[in-house]
């Protein structure tokens, strides 16, 4: 009877244990799940910061820069289809919208590269304290996009980390959390932008 009791004690201790280690588990996942929620926010305001100065820039230059016009068409045009893809949290789950985020994402960076340089042919615009204030929102935004992309990507990692690991994949997998996408650096980055006028 004694043997019993102890028995029954340890299988209950035990299942304690378990359970404790099941829901701390399971806690951590969330919490890592929510730090890249976050992280994809930050991402994602500064993209929207970008969107918001970009009017102004191509106007700034179109007063200098009248006969650019194709330039400023193909920036207005890669902006509209940056702001029309929705950047929730849920792209994070579906790596083809993921990807498309991405390519219009770069296509915008190339436009603005074609007005930013564009714009070095105009002596006086540079000299425009409208234009160098822009510039420089704009140039910092981009270290920011490039910042926080790098911090997106350091937080998907230690999530994607512990979710692979065992025993901790025999959880994630129970509660159906899934691997995140990186940002990826975009096809041909690895070339400079070439300019001619």
């Amino acid at each position: 009877m004694k043997t019993n009791k102890l028995a029954l004690l340890v299988i209950g201790l035990l299942i304690v244990v378990i359970v404790f280690y099941l829901i701390g588990t399971y806690n951590s996942l969330i919490r890592l799940e929510e730090e890249v929620n976050s992280a994809w926010a930050q991402v994602s305001n500064q993209y929207q910061r970008r969107a918001d100065l970009i009017p102004n820039l191509v106007e700034t230059v179109k007063g200098y820069a009248r006969h650019e016009q194709e330039t400023f068409q193909a920036v207005t045009e890669a902006r509209a289809k940056a702001t029309q893809i929705t950047i929730s949290p849920e792209i994070l789950d579906n790596p083809e919208a993921f990807g498309r985020f991405q390519k219009v994402q770069g296509e915008l960076s190339s436009a603005l590269s074609r007005l930013l340089a564009v714009a070095e042919n105009y002596p006086q615009l540079k000299a425009n304290e409208n234009f160098l204030s822009l510039q420089a929102q704009l140039e910092g935004t981009e270290n920011r996009i490039a910042v926080e992309r790098r911090r997106f990507n350091e937080v998907v990692r230690r999530y994607n980390t512990r979710i692979r690991r065992f025993p901790t994949n025999l959880i994630a997998g129970m509660f159906g959390f899934e691997k995140k996408a990186y940002f990826e650096a975009e096809e041909g980055a690895e070339k400079a932008p070439r300019v001619q006028f």
